[in-house]
């Protein structure tokens, strides 16, 4: 199961990727370890891997603790699957990418990342030094390439163009909020311009809404940002996605990632399970896609709620 783009992702990665964030910290140890071993075992080597410990994130978090421990008791090496880690600018540059690789890396149980996706800022950063400081820890072996989270579009440009004139590794790929139901940053003229050229890949996340979108009107987890304020809108929209998934015989979480990966700059999709029995119904997805891709996407277009919306930000 291997991903569409590696470049400009910089590497290969698998189709699917398990998240981390509030998943492995909400199952039973023994449930986390089978669900690990099955995944790779499916073809699944894409981890996303973060210590949440900035920000709104300073939560105390051992997500990232249980998933080294579940990897060492699946007797998985590190050279059977992908690591997907964080860099935080909640604290940065005071708490520097050295630091926090140093930290997330020892807890994660390995040596180095694969990936990393810089993000998250309550003010504009100086995405020159960050580009610069990236740079230093791949020239470090530390990880292969990075991407960005949650960043303004004009931040984006500046990276790009600062790393195209400097000779500098540039973001190649950017982990977004991606569902049927907010596409406006990744198909619009926010990041849009740079998938349509080739110059970025999308990672999508948060593709279920926390569960809202495959009908858990209250879920028991964290959720993330609710730019727009449209999920109201995403809670009604759950039944409407399961009448179209019923149609193609397929459930909601397949019609959801078949979405997704149907969209050409979509390198791998992210998302968080909690059993055996959900990993292996989402494995239909990538089989959707190729066969189904365009007809789903035309399928769900009514549920597009945040063309209104500028997910961009303001400061």
């Amino acid at each position: 199961m291997t991903g569409k783009h590696a470049a400009p992702l910089g590497v290969t990665t698998s189709l699917l990727g398990l998240g981390s964030w509030n998943t492995w910290d909400r199952m039973a140890f023994d449930d986390a370890v089978g669900l690990i071993r099955s995944a790779v075992d499916a073809g699944i080597t894409l981890f996303d891997v973060a210590h949440y410990d900035m920000g709104p994130h300073a939560e105390g978090s051992r997500t990232d603790l249980i998933f080294a421990e579940a990897m060492r008791a699946a007797g998985i090496g590190r050279d059977e699957y992908q690591l997907c880690g964080k860099l935080w600018l909640w604290d940065y540059p005071r708490t520097g990418f050295a630091q926090q690789l140093d930290t997330a890396l020892a807890r994660a149980g390995v040596d180095r990342a694969d990936l990393v996706v810089v993000g998250d800022y309550r003010e504009r950063p100086d995405v020159p030094r960050i580009v610069t400081d990236v740079a230093e820890q791949i020239r470090c072996g530390r990880f292969d390439g990075w991407g960005v989270n949650n960043w303004l579009a004009a931040d984006l440009d500046t990276a790009l163009e600062f790393a195209a004139r400097e000779g500098l590794p540039a973001p190649g790929f950017a982990q977004l909020k991606y569902s049927v139901a907010r596409r406006s940053m990744a198909e619009g003229p926010f990041y849009g311009k740079h998938f349509a050229a080739g110059r970025l890949a999308l990672q999508a996340s948060d593709i279920f809404e926390g569960g809202v979108l495959l009908g858990n009107r209250t879920p028991g987890r964290k959720i993330g940002a609710d730019v727009g304020g449209i999920r109201d809108s995403i809670v009604d929209t759950a039944d409407e996605l399961g009448r179209v998934a019923a149609e193609f015989g397929v459930s909601s979480a397949q019609l959801a990632i078949a979405f997704c990966l149907a969209y050409e700059p979509v390198a791998n999709v992210l998302f968080g399970v909690s059993s055996v029995r959900q990993l292996a119904d989402n494995l239909g997805a990538p089989r959707l896609a190729a066969e189904h891709g365009a007809e789903v996407r035309a399928a769900v277009e009514c549920l597009w709620l945040d063309r209104a919306v500028n997910p961009d930000g303001s400061w």
